[in-house]
């Protein structure tokens, strides 16, 4: 069925697949604001938290442990894990634009990205979802408060999470402006005004 999938894909698009990158802290908004986008824009979004969560909870994956320690120390799980996830997704996919949030991550995700998918897709740009890190932490503790369910919803994970954030993703970030292909939204304002500044960004893709 995948197969049948790609190719139904590639003879009704006649292109390669469109990918957006979504990055950012944790709790800047990214799961949010791509729903916006795929209900406005028509992209499916993938998560690479969520594909990784949802193999973790597979109880025949021989991944589940690995990932499941990643998430909890806040730090980045194996970029061949990562990658084939996401190409398994898009695969699955009759679709031709995704927006894939929360990767690349740090330079080993990137390089992982480049040999493995990269010459398969057309990366548009890179949506930076900028928010300062008091409120990344308030708002993650309020939905693990809420009952988010996610094991790195508390405070000493938050820590972890954001340390590795700036470390490892923000010289990506860096990487991908060299190459005028990083698109900054401010992510600190509520979700609305966000919202408004990135239909502006994609309404002439």
């Amino acid at each position: 069925m995948t197969f049948f999938r790609s190719v139904y894909r590639l003879f009704t698009t006649m292109s390669k697949p469109q990918v957006v990158f979504v990055l950012g802290g944790p709790g800047a908004g990214k799961g949010t604001q791509c729903s916006n986008i795929v209900s406005k824009f028509g992209f499916v979004h993938l998560s690479a938290g969520d594909l990784l969560r949802a193999e973790r909870s597979k109880p025949d994956s021989m991944f589940g442990e690995l990932i499941d320690n990643h998430i909890k120390n806040g730090t980045i799980v194996p970029v061949e894990i990562t990658c084939k996830l996401i190409q398994n997704a898009m695969d699955a996919s009759a679709a031709n634009r995704f927006l894939i949030d929360g990767f690349p991550r740090n330079k080993d995700n990137m390089i992982g990205w480049n040999t493995t998918i990269g010459d398969q897709v057309d990366l548009l740009f890179v949506l930076f979802l900028e928010c300062p890190e008091d409120v990344c932490i308030e708002r993650c503790m309020k939905r693990g408060a809420a009952g988010s369910g996610r094991a790195d919803d508390n405070l000493e994970s938050l820590k972890k999470r954001i340390v590795t954030f700036v470390n490892d993703s923000m010289p990506i970030i860096e990487y991908f402006k060299e190459k005028n292909l990083v698109k900054r939204v401010e992510a600190g304002k509520n979700a609305e005004d966000v919202w408004s500044d990135i239909i502006e960004l994609f309404k002439n893709i």
